[in-house]
């Protein structure tokens, strides 16, 4: 199993251990005023994308890829991203069939609402069916490493569906009620799940939109072969 560790991805004495990405893929991060996102986008650059930090709507768009961060409070990272038209943009993007990938209360978002306390409920993007609740643990928030349970079929997590991924997070979606019958069942999303005092969504994976609970970009070498997989799907 890889060696824990919050900083970037373990380097060789010939460099990366986790290789770069061929064709410098453009991949935009978001920028709605959520926390620090220097990590991920040093990690991508060293995975060979061509990395945007942007808040300009037609960059994000048109981007071969678009990272979606979150650090904090759901109904802040709500006011952030209304306040750059980022539901037009994700729903542009999704609609196109363009990768989006969210991360930690950027997974979080894209459900229909969150119980996190606020003076008022707040919407999320809906693109997935769902409320986000706190978690059912006697200690919160759930912080430091955990492991993943993988479903077949998952492009996200090939090569590390048995390593430790890093989790800060107080709440997350609990229940999956996205499930399509008949013709559709063939696009069933591939729902990855975690524990920390009962089952949660640790990542989904929904044709053009992923998304983790988890950092990946503070994951060490697993987090990084884990964006290298996302990388090459753009």
């Amino acid at each position: 199993m890889t060696s824990p560790t919050t900083d970037d991805a373990p380097r060789s004495e010939n460099g990366d251990l986790v290789p770069p990405v061929e064709g410098s893929p453009h991949v935009a991060v978001l920028d709605y005023g959520s926390g620090n996102v220097r990590s991920a986008v040093r990690m991508l650059e060293r995975l060979g994308a061509d990395v945007e930090l942007t808040s300009v709507r037609d960059r994000a768009i048109a981007a071969d890829g678009l990272i979606v961060p979150g650090v904090g409070n759901f109904h802040a990272c709500m006011d952030g991203l209304n306040a750059v038209e980022g539901p037009r943009i994700v729903d542009t993007r999704l609609a196109g069939g363009r990768p989006v990938l969210g991360i930690c209360v950027g997974m979080q978002v894209m459900f229909e609402t969150s119980t996190e306390p606020s003076v008022s409920r707040r919407e999320g993007l809906a693109q997935w069916p769902g409320v986000v609740e706190r978690l059912s643990a006697d200690v919160v928030p759930h912080m430091g490493w955990n492991t993943v349970d993988v479903p077949d079929g998952t492009v996200l997590f090939e090569g590390v569906e048995r390593e430790h991924f890093y989790f800060v997070h107080s709440y997350a979606a609990r229940d999956w009620t996205l499930r399509p019958t008949g013709p559709f069942e063939v696009v069933t999303p591939l729902v990855t799940w975690s524990a920390h005092g009962d089952r949660f969504v640790a990542a989904v994976e929904n044709g053009p939109l992923s998304a983790t609970q988890f950092h990946p970009e503070k994951s060490g070498e697993a987090g990084a072969r884990l964006l290298r997989n996302w990388l090459l799907t753009l």
